[in-house]
């Protein structure tokens, strides 16, 4: 490590250097393979605050440096209500890596905290209303979020599991109620241990939860992003792969390329828009060309 380097300049050359493979290259891939950004694109960058949206900061930031097409870029923090210790986190987590996000706050954690049953349904989907306002207000085109692949992955066997369908995030998508916004997750391809390891081998701490109805710790989990006292089903879906891992280690890399090579040969059916096609049609239809 170079010592005449502050910490900031450390980070981004790790980018460039020891995490040039696994990180900054795959986060170039999604950006060409989904076409992502376009020349005068505005875009908004969502910083929540944990590893993954401080990461998707830092490399919107440092590929706006180095583009070869201009786009306007912003980072936007939105505060919903976060405790002292969790605030300061963020702030002091900015200042390191130079991010020179608008921190707006919202007050929802106020909003839902008298509403009956679970307020998380109603947090997210205001979390959500607030972030496109305030997008629309700098003129932005497009929110970045920090999902990153393995949420891809979850998300896909979740949407298995427990919806009955096959489905994931998509790595861009059209705002239904507002026009000319949409969603771009730029950490498509990276995987959430090379966040880690990038994370762990720069010293830095993140904030896991800020939610005040839960009152998480500031601090990551520490071991491949597996936090079992959740109890959630995507936290399940983290064990099941973790397990499924020790016999096929390449387990992640299959399912998430599974999902850009979708078979209609051998499926039962699919829905594309509104229209759902049956087996019966495709049956024919693929034995009818056959033929």
């Amino acid at each position: 490590m170079n010592r005449n380097l502050s910490q900031q300049q450390q980070i981004e050359r790790s980018l460039r250097t020891t995490y040039n493979k696994t990180i900054w290259k795959k986060f170039i891939t999604a950006i060409q393979r989904y076409e992502l950004i376009a020349e005068g694109d505005n875009i908004c960058v969502c910083v929540s605050g944990g590893k993954d949206s401080m990461l998707t900061a830092k490399l919107m930031q440092e590929l706006h440096k180095h583009s070869d097409f201009p786009f306007e870029l912003h980072f936007l923090v939105m505060d919903p209500g976060y405790n002292e210790a969790n605030r300061k986190t963020i702030e002091q987590n900015l200042e390191i890596l130079g991010i020179p996000a608008i921190i707006r706050d919202s007050k929802i954690y106020d909003s839902v905290a008298t509403m009956d049953g679970s307020p998380c349904y109603m947090c997210a989907r205001m979390r959500r209303g607030h972030l496109y306002t305030f997008a629309q207000e700098l003129g932005c085109n497009k929110i970045a979020l920090g999902h990153h692949m393995n949420d891809v992955i979850e998300t896909a066997l979740m949407s298995m599991f427990y919806s009955s369908e096959i489905g994931t995030m998509m790595p861009k998508l059209p705002s239904t109620n507002f026009p000319q916004m949409s969603l771009i997750r730029p950490l498509y391809c990276v995987s959430e241990q090379a966040i880690l390891d990038w994370k762990e081998s720069n010293n830095l701490e993140f904030i896991r939860c800020a939610c005040r109805f839960t009152e998480s710790c500031i601090i990551e989990p520490a071991e491949n992003g597996i936090d079992e006292s959740t109890g959630s089903k995507r936290a399940d879906m983290k064990l099941l792969i973790a397990a499924m891992k020790k016999a096929n280690p390449n387990i992640e890399k299959s399912i998430f390329a599974s999902l850009h090579n979708a078979n209609l040969n051998t499926l039962l059916g699919y829905k594309l828009g509104s229209q759902k096609h049956e087996f019966a049609q495709l049956y024919d239809e693929i034995n009818g060309e056959k033929g």
